[in-house]
């Protein structure tokens, strides 16, 4: 006989993890079934950072971003451990973006100024600025690694069971909700029942939700970035306070092609500092598409080249040489927008677009809700505004 539970999530990740948290401190029983081992790197949720960035001009994007900032704080007072780094966030490049960023968080009384280049680079010698300087102080990075656990925690002490190593294979739509079939990891097959099943996989969403709704176009990437190690004087004792979280907001350009033709796409750029790793900077939404269980988990050499130059341009605080890459998967919509909605008992959080993380504790709310009927989704998140 099969198990019956509440709700069944699918995907371990950090939406996974959030939605299975929510719907465990409502009393619900909720087991997660994640088809790789516990800290994988194979989907978009591992690291040690991310950017705690609210560098936004939609409402949409701040009212999330106000409401996830209090449950990460909430998520830090329960379970003891630091989730945020209040580091400060600067936004610089195009004069709209910033421009529009600043007027909207300024109508909310958020703690944020310009200032030109010249000062920021006096604050912040270890970077170049170009044209004025969004600087937003209630913002930072997440601890993401930490997070990641906090969240798993939170979701076992109340009550949720998270199996990990249990690849799901299929949904099967019943009349009181669905059945969710799949092997674990010893090759032993597994059927549990539930009357919902939240989907949170990142790139394997299409797959599992193909026969039972309609996505948008997702288009999952191999993202490459890397962690720079400081220049001698942005070693010293202290220095770590020179180090902002960034956004370089830019359009994509295209370098030289080589030999073969190839070029590397470039655009906006984003960053932080991990402490023992070193700066990490990247390109926002720039790699090659890919079947996510057949990546290379490698920068091709002409993006490798892209991303050093940038570095050496950009950041006289870091050593351009010293790059140790990173790969993980963006899962994006043409938009750029999430895609948060409620099918019959299937509940879809999908397509975070490479700016998800962040919004994480207020996410697993959003699907909680979705999953119990008490509300669906912001509008502009539902299938039918894609």
């Amino acid at each position: 006989m099969s198990e019956r539970f509440d709700h069944i999530v699918v995907g371990g990740g950090v939406m996974g993890l959030a939605a299975a948290w929510q719907l465990a401190l409502r009393g619900r029983s909720v087991v997660l079934l994640e088809r790789f081992g516990r800290g994988h790197t194979r989907g978009a949720s591992h690291g040690a950072t991310r950017n705690m960035n609210n560098a936004y001009d939609e409402e949409l994007y701040l009212d999330l971003y106000d409401e996830a900032f209090a449950l990460w704080g909430e998520l830090a007072e329960a379970s003891g451990e630091q989730l945020l780094t209040l580091c400060g966030l600067v936004t610089h490049g195009d004069p709209t973006a910033v421009t529009n960023a600043h007027a909207a968080l300024l109508a909310r009384g958020a703690a944020t100024e310009i200032i030109t280049p010249d000062e920021a680079a006096a604050r912040w010698p270890g970077m170049r600025f170009e044209g004025a300087v969004l600087v937003n102080r209630d913002a930072g990075r997440v601890h993401a690694a930490t997070a990641l656990e906090v969240f798993a925690a939170e979701a076992n002490r109340h009550g949720a069971d998270l199996r990990f190593e249990h690849r799901v294979a299929e949904i099967t739509l019943t009349e009181g909700g669905a059945v969710v079939s799949g092997e674990n990891a010893a090759g032993e097959s597994f059927q549990l029942q539930a009357s919902g099943v939240v989907v949170a996989a990142g790139a394997w969403s299409r797959e599992l939700l193909r026969d039972h709704v309609v996505l948008p176009q997702l288009t999952v990437t191999e993202e490459h970035p890397a962690h720079f190690q400081p220049q001698p004087r942005f070693r010293e004792p202290g220095a770590e306070t020179w180090w902002p979280s960034f956004n370089h907001v830019r359009s994509v350009q295209d370098r030289d092609e080589d030999s073969d033709g190839a070029r590397a796409r470039t655009g906006s750029v984003y960053g932080m500092l991990t402490p023992g790793e070193g700066v990490k900077v990247g390109f926002h939404a720039v790699g090659d598409e890919v079947d996510p269980d057949d990546r290379r988990f490698r920068a091709p050499d002409l993006a490798r080249a892209a991303l050093r130059d940038y570095v050496a341009e950009w950041f006289p605080g870091l050593d351009p040489d010293t790059a140790a890459e990173i790969s993980c998967t963006y899962t994006s919509t043409a938009s750029g927008r999430f895609v948060l909605d409620r099918v019959g008992p299937i509940t879809v959080a999908a397509g975070f677009s490479g700016h998800g993380f962040k919004f994480a504790p207020a996410i697993g709310r959003v699907l909680a809700d979705a999953a119990l009927g008490v509300a669906f989704p912001p509008a502009p998140f539902r299938l039918a505004a894609h």
